[in-house]
């Protein structure tokens, strides 16, 4: 993270030349086509309202150690989990959609097992294009803002968003349903995974 640190520094204390080289530099160095796949879990207030912070722990807990293989066997990483969230990476659309609509199934099929206050449920969004992945522990750019905005934003509780370059991707290989909508000023066109 320190070389990226460095860069942008020196790219805020540039001229608009330099700030193009060190854009051009930093891009090179660091970007990357992916999927990101963001993943966002249901119900964090009302259930650590309900029964505290440790009972939503330990759903977290399950939570990464139910999805993260899921995310490996589709050759996907994790780049991170984050309080109730996890980012994970894919080089292809078609990956990050099998892998969620597996994480969906999964989830469901452990809740048949758990009481009622245990379910877990997810959402998640799925983006598509050039980032910035930094040393496979964060991420950046547009297509990881949009994941990022379906996952924790839009979607419902089992629900897989994808944006318009991921359909545009994997139209053929399943059926999608036209989502549109404004959220914070941004009018957003995105596809529900129907599965």
């Amino acid at each position: 993270m320190q070389k990226l640190y460095t860069l942008l520094d020196k790219y805020n204390d540039s001229d608009t030349a330099g700030r193009q080289k060190l854009k051009e530099e930093i891009w090179k160095e660091y970007g990357q086509t992916k999927a990101p796949l963001i993943l966002d879990m249901s119900g964090f207030s009302r259930l650590v309202q309900r029964y505290g912070i440790l009972h939503y722990l330990g759903m977290i807990r399950r939570m990464q150690v139910a999805c993260k293989p899921i995310v490996e066997r589709l050759m996907g990483s994790v780049v991170k989990f984050e309080a109730d969230n996890m980012y994970a990476c894919f080089d292809k659309p078609r990956k990050a959609i099998d892998a969620a609509i597996n994480i969906n199934i999964a989830i469901n099929a452990m809740n048949t097992m758990t009481p009622d206050q245990e379910d877990l449920g997810v959402s998640i969004g799925i983006g598509f294009g050039e980032i910035l992945m930094i040393q496979n522990q964060d991420f950046y750019g547009d297509a990881v803002n949009l994941a990022s905005k379906l996952g924790e934003d839009i979607a419902e509780r089992n629900e897989i968003l994808v944006t318009d370059n991921v359909y545009e991707q994997c139209k053929d290989d399943y059926q999608f349903e036209k989502v549109e909508m404004t959220v914070s000023g941004l009018q957003i066109i995105c596809y529900r995974v129907k599965y």
